[in-house]
């Protein structure tokens, strides 16, 4: 069995996604990073995938660093180092016959890079219809399964019988 990894460039995400982008014009860069690792872990947990989510050096300057957070794998390049250079390395390192890497970026340069070395590809736009479309299904899933638990917690009774029982119930008291 495949397994797969989203690798994401973080901060192209952020200059995309709405939400993302309103609190990057408000300056608070911080919690728009951790909106998106919010979002992309409940995606990872739902569908199965890995995710890695890469940001440049850009705003917090330093050596590379990498952790996980929310269940998702967080790398900052070093300073100087691109996300696109990172994640062109991490491409060859993670993609084989048993891993299928896809690349989030709306860069199309490095779209055509990573599709090059075997990776697949998605935009920031796909990336977030297709977040936009896993959240739909997992709220229906949600939805059909309180339907079946409830049901299921008042028998086989109909509308109408459990309205009579109420009825006889108000009665009594």
């Amino acid at each position: 069995m495949k397994k797969d990894v989203l690798v994401v460039d973080g901060y192209n995400m952020i200059g995309a996604w709405p939400e993302l982008v309103k609190l990057k014009d408000r300056g608070l860069i911080e919690d728009a990073r951790d909106r998106l690792l919010t979002i992309l872990s409940n995606y990872q947990t739902y569908e199965g995938v890995t995710v890695w989510v890469v940001f440049d050096a850009q705003f917090v300057p330093g050596i590379t660093k990498e952790y996980t957070r929310y269940k998702v794998k967080v790398v900052f390049t070093s300073q100087g180092e691109t996300a696109d250079t990172y994640i062109e390395g991490i491409v060859d390192k993670l993609k084989n016959v048993l891993t299928e890497v896809t690349v989030a970026t709306s860069d199309l340069a490095e779209q055509q890079l990573v599709f090059a070395k075997g990776a697949n590809r998605m935009s920031a736009q796909d990336l977030f219809i297709e977040i936009k479309r896993s959240k739909n299904h997992q709220d229906h899933v949600s939805h059909q399964n309180h339907h079946h638990t409830s049901r299921r917690k008042r028998g086989t009774l109909s509308e109408e019988q459990l309205n009579q029982l109420k009825v006889l119930r108000d009665e009594l008291n």
